[in-house]
């Protein structure tokens, strides 16, 4: 019994250590990246400056949870909107 107890008291720290927190993503920087996915290291960069600009935007207007996605969507649909 006590062997059992270890055994999966080890497994669980191995799994607690192991894992990576839920953090958010770096913004990509098109320079550090090789030349011939530049291209869409630039596309991602402006995508993920989007995201971060409607969710600063959700923050400050105190936007629901059960709300948010559907104001982010709206906000990424505005944004794409003008950018093209």
């Amino acid at each position: 019994m006590t062997r059992n107890l270890t055994a999966f008291a080890a497994a669980i720290v191995c799994c607690v250590f192991s894992s990576q927190g839920g953090f958010a993503q770096k913004l990509v920087d098109p320079t550090t990246v090789a030349p011939e996915h530049r291209e869409a290291a630039e596309k991602r960069r402006a995508e993920q400056i989007r995201q971060r600009d409607c969710a600063q935007e959700a923050d400050a207007e105190k936007v629901m949870p059960r709300e948010r996605t559907a104001f982010l969507n709206r906000c990424l649909e505005a944004k794409t909107a003008n950018v093209k």
